[in-house]
């Protein structure tokens, strides 16, 4: 079985050098770039399974880095745990609107940072739900395979993250998700995010929608539902 690679990019070298001892401890292939250019440029060479993603890097800082790869459909897939030495809340919810799945905040324990990774690469998709498939509610067509949004026959342009929770959301309309289930079904079971990645995605998606931002219903203490027509 061949090796998971996992693409580390970090400036630090002492930290970089640490990181890498112990993913490869683990069994895993690493790549490693120490800024944003070579980071972007070296994912689209050869995409790795996940990339573990430094905010503060010279150049291209992070976020753009993630912007780069989630706004592509080559790499939009990969997953990206950010890493941050500020646990400021408008670096975690920029990422996440750009469509991180995940961050960790400097410093961290290795053991933590290597379950983070284990239990990213360790999900599947759900067998029910066919993500190739375009779905239709209301006036909401989403068309995965080219990666398009179009409310009322307008094109809404919409990160891979937001994308993917609103296609679950309107293929089943009136079902009521709770973020566990929305988590499971579009990133897989087991998978170590916090609820606030699930709230981040939702604003970004109703502020895209305008004036049909209310078709995504909140149901209080329990998670979200997509509004059936009617």
């Amino acid at each position: 079985m061949a090796k998971r690679t996992i693409m580390v990019v970090e400036d630090e070298e002492d930290i970089l050098d640490l990181i890498r001892h112990h993913l490869t401890k683990e069994g895993y292939a690493v790549a490693t770039a120490t800024d944003g250019l070579a980071a972007v440029r070296a994912v689209f060479r050869k995409p790795p399974d996940l990339v573990l993603l430094d905010l503060m890097l010279p150049g291209l800082d992070g976020l753009e880095v993630c912007r780069k790869l989630k706004s592509d459909p080559k790499t939009a897939g990969i997953p990206i745990l950010m890493v941050t030495a500020k646990d400021e809340e408008s670096d975690v919810v920029a990422g996440l609107e750009l469509g991180a799945d995940d961050y960790i905040v400097k410093p961290f324990r290795m053991k933590e940072l290597v379950a983070r990774v284990r239990a990213a690469l360790r999900r599947q998709r759900p067998a029910e739900m066919d993500f190739g498939k375009t779905v239709r509610a209301r006036d909401i067509e989403i068309i995965p395979g080219r990666h398009e949004v179009r409310v009322a026959g307008e094109p809404v342009d919409m990160t891979f993250s937001e994308l993917r929770i609103l296609q679950v959301l309107a293929s089943r309309p009136g079902w009521v998700l709770t973020r566990d289930q929305i988590v499971d079904a579009v990133r897989g079971a087991d998978y170590a995010v916090t609820d606030r990645a699930v709230d981040v995605q939702i604003v970004g998606i109703r502020r895209k929608l305008g004036e049909r931002a209310d078709y995504i219903e909140t149901v209080r203490g329990v998670g979200y539902r997509f509004r059936e027509d009617g």
